[in-house]
């Protein structure tokens, strides 16, 4: 997997929503194994003690929860993992809302762009 961070945030903030998007989208599934602390700092570019911050506190907000003999595991709740692509989804649609309004774009020539970029792009068909 690929780590990029913006210098200008704590990088353990960034570490959190990084993994918090692995688990929405599925690259990390429920009940999954993560790799060791060390493993995964080495990979990121981080200090071990940056990414086992991460770890605490994905663990405190029960996305992650560890097994004292075998590591750290995603959580299993189907319905956390839910919960957590709605707040990602609300998240990025208050921010494209936020864009759109800053460049003049009210909420009728928002929808328009929308639908049309759906139809040009093909994302309106039932799979």
């Amino acid at each position: 997997m690929k780590w990029s961070f913006d210098h200008d945030r704590p990088i353990y903030t960034q570490i959190i929503e990084q993994i918090k998007l692995f688990i929405a989208s599925g690259e990390y599934k429920a009940g999954a194994k993560l790799p060791a602390v060390r493993e995964m700092a080495q990979e990121a570019g981080v200090n071990p003690n940056t990414m086992q911050r991460a770890f605490f506190e994905l663990e405190n907000e029960g996305l992650v929860f560890a097994n004292r003999t075998s590591g750290r595991f995603i959580t299993e709740d189907i319905n956390m993992v839910e919960r957590l692509k709605d707040e990602l989804a609300s998240e990025a649609v208050r921010s494209f809302l936020s864009s759109m309004k800053k460049i003049g774009y009210d909420k009728a020539k928002t929808i328009e762009l929308i639908e049309k970029s759906i139809e040009e792009r093909g994302d309106d068909k039932d799979e």
